[in-house]
């Protein structure tokens, strides 16, 4: 199983909006997917419009990263009704901000990891993190094969981007980095033409093609549907471009985690 997590030091930027679009390209591949949705808010459990209530969710598989634990939190997405186990969901708990903290302990940041050790029977895992670096994105970096920073075209994208690139780099066999993409972007925007600049700039071919602010993804989320399945012309380049991103996440999760 490849494991991607997605992360941001700043809040605001749609990391989850993204996180959405990649199951949604995955599923329309049918690649068998696994979110595990560690931000408090649980936004990613309802953008994929899980309603099975399961014993537990990923506050408790935190607590306990125990095989019947970890499968007792396994939700199927209302996307795929028809087809169980294609896209399913840990889902997120306001309980789990009580990991979130800057002094968490390996013992606490191997957690996940363990978990995910023993739902590997999907192809991939997208790991939702909440908009920080603290416990529970630390966590999602000591599980992932790859780490995909989501950021915007603003003043103060620079230092978030800058500060999560050196967090991540920092691990001793840490994840590889996929890249920096920048969401919801507005291009007839001087201000956000000259960020996105900025952070070419300075990170170079990191810095990936930016997703633009399109009213397909707030349509989609609001139908509690995949982008995948809207049929006008601005979703179905979105989700060409969802398309290319995962392609990115699978060749440069490769060469740590193997094919499928």
């Amino acid at each position: 199983m490849i494991t991607l997590a997605v992360c941001s030091a700043k809040g605001g930027v749609g990391k989850t909006s993204v996180v959405l679009g990649l199951a949604s390209a995955a599923l329309a591949r049918g690649t068998s997917t696994l979110v595990v949705d560690l931000d408090p808010q649980a936004d990613a459990t309802s953008g994929l419009d899980v309603t099975a209530q399961r014993p537990h969710d990923v506050a408790a598989v935190l607590a306990s990263p125990k095989r019947h634990v970890a499968e007792d939190a396994v939700a199927p997405s209302g996307w795929v009704d028809d087809h169980p186990g294609l896209l399913d969901v840990v889902s997120g708990s306001a309980d789990s901000a009580r990991r979130d903290t800057p002094d968490a302990d390996e013992e606490e940041l191997k957690a996940l990891r363990r978990a995910l050790r023993k739902l590997d029977d999907h192809d991939l895992a997208i790991l939702d993190t909440p908009p920080s670096l603290n416990g529970l994105t630390r966590s999602a970096w000591r599980a992932a094969d790859a780490v995909l920073v989501v950021s915007d075209a603003s003043r103060f994208s620079v230092a978030a981007v800058d500060r999560t690139l050196r967090e991540v780099r920092s691990l001793r066999s840490g994840p590889a980095v996929v890249g920096v993409v920048v969401n919801r972007f507005t291009q007839r925007s001087g201000e956000q033409r000259f960020r996105f600049e900025e952070l070419r700039g300075l990170f170079g071919d990191l810095v990936l093609d930016p997703l633009p602010d399109r009213v397909s993804v707030p349509q989609s989320q609001g139908a509690g549907v995949p982008l995948h399945t809207l049929k006008t012309r601005t979703a179905r380049t979105l989700a060409a471009q969802f398309d290319s991103l995962l392609d990115r996440v699978l060749q440069a999760s490769r060469g740590t985690s193997g094919s499928f």
